[in-house]
């Protein structure tokens, strides 16, 4: 049987067919075999390239971005006002008592199960006025919630619950009314560097001192006076709080009883005198001029000229009755260590409290608007005379101001006898 041969023009996987193709005048390919390894070669290649390209993105993305890690509020989202709208609803749909959580949102037409009504709950809790979560079956008021949202009370009681909830159980909120009553509240910048010693996170602190300042605004803790916002004391807040009145009193403690004499106030004891600065000054009505007067030249001269000095700036609106000279403000001008007498509008009662000074020969600084002439006994003592005939002539000058009236407490203050004035001339021993 005669074998079959292979033709000599017919390639095989063994033999070179270059030359055959290079005779037939095409171009010269490679054999199937290295064609499919090169190939094979060049698709690794390439998914290793595009893998590594999209390892790269996400590396870049997640460097470019990097997730912060969240940290825990120390404080309620929400400011105490918006907190109390749970409460009011209690009251409102069930009188104050414990109310199923779906029946209090359905009389209050929203959804148990929603976002708004779940930050509700918690925000209320976060403040102590409610307890129950969003998942509870029952809502129910905290004894202090009763106190501060009942709508039928009203008077010290329910204030000094709104201010325990508000300020005092929130830890963040009392470090900076602690730190801040009966000051004026600073600004934003120094109350941030407060909060960092605090060590409040930095993401946290401008949330904090806006919710602080609302809080305080709404609880009356945030006063004008002076020309700038001050942080009063809770008693004074509790002070000025509405009293319901018994039926068996007759008259307010502040309005003239039978005898036709005005009940003083009593006087604390513990007052340091050493570090009191009595502002003799004409206050007048709310939004009176001698009332806008008086509050510009407490907040922009008499405090910041008495800051190097260690005293505390005490005017009458603040221990008394404004127009009534009470045991409390003779008791200032005979005790405190200076008192500075505005001089301005030539006030009556502001020239009797200058004469009882003079009585005591203790220091007094007098100052006044530059429109105003000085009696002629009031003339001989040095006055810093202050231009307010406009803005143009007041503010460019407020610095020179400040340092003439700094200077006149220092020189004051460093005289060791007592001070000698034309009352005392005539009749040294007239307090005695």
């Amino acid at each position: 049987m005669e074998s079959e041969a292979v033709s000599p023009t017919e390639p095989s996987d063994e033999t070179d067919s270059a030359p055959a193709a290079a005779d037939l005048g095409t171009v010269a390919q490679p054999p199937r075999g290295a064609e499919a390894r090169v190939r094979a070669s060049r698709t690794m290649k390439g998914a290793r390239a595009a893998k590594g390209t999209k390892i790269r993105g996400r590396e870049a993305r997640h460097s470019a971005a990097p997730r912060a890690p969240r940290t825990a509020r120390l404080f309620p989202a929400v400011t105490f006002e918006e907190a109390l709208v749970l409460p009011a609803a209690i009251w409102e749909h069930a009188q104050g008592e414990r109310v199923r959580r779906l029946t209090l949102f359905d009389s209050m037409g929203k959804s148990p199960e929603s976002g708004p009504s779940r930050q509700l709950i918690t925000n209320s809790a976060r403040y102590g006025l409610t307890t129950g979560s969003y998942t509870a079956e029952y809502l129910d008021l905290t004894p202090l919630g009763k106190a501060a949202t009942n709508p039928d009370s009203e008077g010290v009681e329910k204030t000094r619950a709104r201010y325990q909830l508000a300020i005092d159980q929130v830890p963040v909120f009392n470090a900076l009314y602690e730190n801040y009553q009966g000051k004026k509240l600073p600004s934003p910048a120094v109350i941030r560097d407060f909060l960092r010693e605090q060590s409040l996170p930095d993401d946290h602190i401008q949330e904090a001192i806006e919710t602080f300042t609302l809080n305080a605004k709404h609880l009356g803790l945030l006063k004008v006076m002076g020309g700038a916002e001050r942080v009063i004391s809770l008693a004074q807040l509790l002070e000025e709080a509405p009293r319901r009145v018994p039926a068996t009193e007759v008259v307010n403690e502040r309005e003239p009883t039978r005898t036709g004499r005005v009940p003083a106030r009593p006087t604390s004891g513990d007052i340091d005198w050493s570090t009191i600065c009595f502002y003799v000054t004409p206050i007048g009505h709310m939004a009176s001029e001698e009332r806008l007067h008086s509050d510009l030249f407490l907040g922009s001269l008499v405090e910041p000229a008495v800051q190097e000095f260690g005293l505390i700036v005490v005017r009458a609106d603040q221990i008394g009755k404004p127009g009534m000279i009470t045991a409390q403000v003779i008791e200032h001008l005979a005790k405190a260590r200076l008192v500075i007498a505005d001089l301005s509008f030539h006030n009556p009662n502001v020239f009797y409290e200058v004469a009882l000074r003079h009585a005591r020969r203790l220091p007094v600084v007098q100052i006044t608007r530059a429109s105003d002439p000085l009696p002629f006994d009031l003339d001989q003592f040095r006055t810093v005379q202050i231009d307010t005939t406009t803005i143009y002539t007041l503010v460019p000058r407020l610095e020179s101001y400040r340092a003439e009236i700094a200077n006149h407490i220092r020189r004051s203050l460093s005289e060791t006898s007592d001070v000698d004035n034309p009352l005392t001339a005539f009749y040294p021993s007239f307090w005695d």
